[in-house]
């Protein structure tokens, strides 16, 4: 893989259909722009439908020509989600790039739903049940890219008890849900494409992280119930330090159109500590991460918990 990869790498996208999830703002605004401009028909999804008609609108400005459809998602509704996935699936003919971008970060407490604590139940579960219900669309040769994150390094471990509705932590930390649903993130992303390759489908499944990218991902999460003195410091010091959602969207980007890419790669920025650069490359992830016996399990106690069947073939 080259180290030096750029947007002007991208190729012709003209034909391609691309479902980018959560693009109201920050690096789902960022990578549909990218893929835009190359002529990809967008499929974007959002809450709040009159936010996605604003995105939408701001994209149109910077890529006049482009074609936008816009879907309501729910994450954190599994009925929601999976209702969407299917109608979306019989709708067209094939999805060619699928951005899992949407989430969640350090709320407080909460559930979704139907019961799951919000982070895992958002980040991983939900995207798990609407990747699933895309998947008629997905299995003729997709790109599906999972967005973790550096804080997947903090989970040191991930109770799948977490995937029982109603359970609660002994304590909750905020910080260690987070990393332990970026951590199932990249679970998933090496588990699917393993299972595509068992079966021999043409699915690229890689992941991405952004580094520390200024959005407002921060900010909704910490003030999730109310606007807090926390909520305000962590969200001016991001701005301060961390890199443009433009230049966080590039490891998506390149996930997304590189066709060097076989499956099972993760991508982050290639600057220092993989905190920010505008040369996106393959990074490496924990132990945990690559644990082939805990992603099976993963997928297997999603299954449960979605109340789907995603069977790979």
């Amino acid at each position: 893989m080259s180290d030096t990869w750029t947007t002007e790498d991208i190729g012709d996208l003209r034909g391609r259909t691309a479902v980018i999830t959560g693009v109201t703002g920050g690096l789902g605004a960022a990578t549909a722009l990218g893929l835009a401009r190359r002529g990809a028909g967008l499929i974007v999804t959002a809450r709040d439908l009159t936010k996605a008609q604003d995105a939408v609108d701001r994209l149109r400005r910077e890529a006049p020509d482009a074609q936008i459809e816009v879907v309501r998602l729910d994450l954190a509704d599994l009925t929601q989600t999976t209702a969407a996935a299917t109608e979306l699936a019989g709708s067209v003919e094939r999805v060619d790039i699928l951005v899992n971008n949407a989430g969640i970060m350090i709320p407080p407490f909460s559930r979704t739903k139907d019961g799951f604590e919000l982070q895992m139940g958002t980040n991983h579960l939900g995207h798990f049940a609407w990747t699933a219900g895309l998947w008629p669309a997905l299995r003729h040769g997709a790109r599906v890219v999972t967005v973790s994150s550096l804080a997947h390094a903090s989970a040191r471990r991930l109770d799948l008890r977490v995937l029982t509705a109603g359970s609660s932590p002994p304590r909750y930390r905020r910080w260690q849900a987070y990393g332990e649903s970026k951590l199932a993130n990249l679970l998933f992303a090496l588990e699917l494409d393993r299972r595509t390759k068992a079966a021999g489908l043409a699915v690229t499944s890689v992941a991405a992280h952004p580094g520390y990218a200024s959005t407002n991902l921060t900010k909704t999460g910490l003030t999730l119930h109310g606007s807090s003195l926390p909520a305000i410091a962590v969200h001016q010091i991001t701005g301060v330090i961390g890199q443009s959602a433009s230049m966080g969207a590039l490891p998506l980007l390149r996930a997304a159109t590189d066709p060097a890419l076989s499956g099972g790669e993760y991508l982050g920025p290639g600057g220092f500590q993989q905190l920010r650069g505008k040369h996106p490359r393959r990074v490496g992830m924990t132990r945990l991460a690559r644990d082939e016996a805990l992603a099976a399990s993963l997928w297997e106690v999603s299954e449960r918990a979605a109340g789907v069947q995603f069977e790979v073939s």
